[in-house]
C-alpha cells in the first residue's frame, strides 16, 4: 500500500490509544485504574443539554456557516470580554470541531512546507504532529535549568529565519506549570519583533489553583490590528467537561479568520449544529459548574501530592492548574513506555508515557477522576514500584 510522505510522518496519539486500551480491559471486567484520562468526570452544564435538546426537538438540525453560527459567536465574543477584556467583532471568531481542529487550522492557514513551530517541552502530545501534517517542522524546547519551565532565552535561542509559529499552552498539558507573566509578556513581544505567529492555546486557563489568575496575552500585545499576529484558541471541553460536544474557537485578525474559516468549510463544512447550540446554553447560562469543577480538581491534586510524597524517589511540580501531574519516575526507570506499561500489566493502572510529551522517565497522572480511584491509583503504584525489576 501507498501512503503520503506526510501520513507516514504521523504517528498514532498515545492518549487516544490508552483510552481504548481501557474501555477494552473494562469491558473484560478488569479492575483496571485510569490515572492517564484527559477529561473530567463531572456532567455537562444543565443548560448546555436544554439548548442541544431544544434544538434537536425541532429536527431543524442543518448546516451552519463554516466558522460558526451567529449565536455562539455572540457568545464567544462574551465570552473574550469578560475573561480576557478584549472587545472583538464575528469576523474575528471561528467556531470549530474542539479546539484541536482551531489550532490544525491556523496552523495549515500559516505554514509553508519545511516552516518551524516552536513549543516548550513538555507539550501536548499533537502538537508535533499537527506541524507535521502541515508539512511543517516541529521544535521543542526544553529548559536550560532543567525545569519544566522554558524561559523566554531558552525560546528565542531556537528561532530561525524559517520560524513561522509560536505555539503555548498555559497552563500545561502534561504538567500543569502555568507560564509567568514574564514570560508571556516576553513571548508576545519576541512573536511582534520578529513576525512570529503565536497561538494561545488557552483551553485550561479557567481551572486554575491556589487562588492564581490566568495571564491574559492581550495584556501585554501592542499589535492589535490586522497587523496581529496573535491566535487565541479555547473551546467548551474542558472547563465544561464537554468533551464529547467537540466546540472550540480561535480569535483573531478578520483576514486570518476568513481564510481559516474557507480552510474549515472544506474539512468539515462546519462544527456541528447541536453541539455549537449547546455550546451557547454552557457559555451564557450558568456558570457555577466551573468552579465546582476547578475546586474539585484543586482538592483531588492534594489528594494525589499527598500520596504522591509516600513513593521514595520520585519528583513531581506542583501544578499550578488543568487536571495533570507530571511525575519524575527516572529513579526508577528512564524508559517511560515500559514502566507505564509495566503498572498497566502489573497493578492495572493507566498512566501516560512522558515520551509521548516529549520527556522520557515521566508519567503523566492524571487527577480528574474520583477521588477514591486516585488513593487507590498510588496504593497499587506504590509497591509495584518497590518490586520494579530495574530497581537498583
Amino acid at each position: 500500500m501507498s501512503i503520503s510522505r506526510i501520513a507516514a510522518r504521523i504517528g498514532e496519539s498515545v492518549t487516544l490509544k490508552l483510552n481504548a486500551t481501557v474501555a477494552a480491559l473494562k469491558a473484560k471486567g478488569e479492575p483496571v485504574i485510569h490515572l492517564g484520562g484527559g477529561e473530567p468526570e463531572s456532567k455537562a452544564p444543565v443548560d448546555a443539554i436544554r439548548a442541544g435538546s431544544a434544538l434537536l426537538e425541532t429536527g431543524e438540525v442543518r448546516y451552519t456557516a463554516a466558522s460558526g453560527t451567529p449565536a455562539l459567536k455572540q457568545a464567544i465574543i462574551g465570552y473574550t470580554e469578560k475573561h480576557y477584556g478584549r472587545t472583538v467583532e464575528p469576523q474575528n471568531v471561528m467556531a470549530s470541531g474542539g479546539a484541536k481542529q482551531a489550532i490544525m487550522v491556523a496552523l495549515q492557514t500559516v505554514i509553508d512546507p519545511h516552516d518551524e513551530v516552536i513549543f516548550p517541552k513538555p507539550y501536548w502530545v499533537s502538537y508535533p504532529d499537527m506541524a507535521r501534517l502541515c508539512d511543517g517542522e516541529p521544535v521543542p524546547v526544553e529548559a536550560s535549568d532543567g525545569s519544566l519551565r522554558p524561559s523566554v532565552d531558552d525560546i528565542a535561542l531556537k528561532v530561525t529565519p524559517k520560524t513561522k509559529v509560536i505555539l503555548i499552552n498555559s497552563p500545561n498539558n502534561p504538567s500543569g506549570v502555568m507560564y509567568s507573566e514574564d514570560f508571556i509578556a516576553g513571548v508576545v513581544g519576541l512573536c511582534e519583533q520578529r513576525g512570529i505567529y503565536l497561538i494561545m492555546d488557552d483551553i485550561y486557563h479557567r481551572l486554575i489553583f491556589d487562588g492564581r489568575q490566568p495571564v491574559n496575552c492581550y495584556d501585554y500585545a501592542k499589535q492589535t490590528g490586522e497587523d496581529s499576529r496573535l491566535i487565541v484558541v479555547n473551546g467548551v471541553s474542558k472547563q465544561y467537561a464537554m468533551t464529547g460536544f467537540r466546540i472550540g474557537w480561535a480569535i483573531a485578525a478578520k483576514q486570518l479568520i476568513k481564510v481559516m474559516g474557507n480552510i474549515q468549510g472544506h474539512q468539515t463544512s462546519g462544527p456541528s449544529a447541536l453541539s455549537q447550540q449547546a455550546a451557547v446554553g454552557a457559555l451564557t447560562g450558568d456558570q457555577s459548574s466551573v468552579e465546582a469543577l476547578r475546586t474539585t480538581l484543586e482538592n483531588n491534586r492534594e489528594v494525589l501530592l499527598d500520596r504522591l510524597k509516600s513513593i521514595e524517589g520520585i519528583k513531581v511540580t506542583k501544578p499550578d492548574g488543568t487536571f495533570y501531574s507530571f511525575v519524575d519516575f527516572r529513579r526508577y526507570e528512564r524508559d517511560s513506555v515500559k514502566l507505564a506499561e509495566y503498572l498497566l500489566d502489573e497493578v492495572r493502572v493507566v498512566t501516560v508515557p512522558g515520551i509521548a510529551f516529549g520527556m522520557d522517565g515521566f508519567l503523566r497522572i492524571s487527577f480528574c477522576g474520583a477521588e477514591s480511584d486516585i488513593r487507590e491509583g498510588v496504593e497499587r503504584i506504590r509497591p509495584a514500584l518497590v518490586r520494579y525489576p530495574a530497581r537498583q
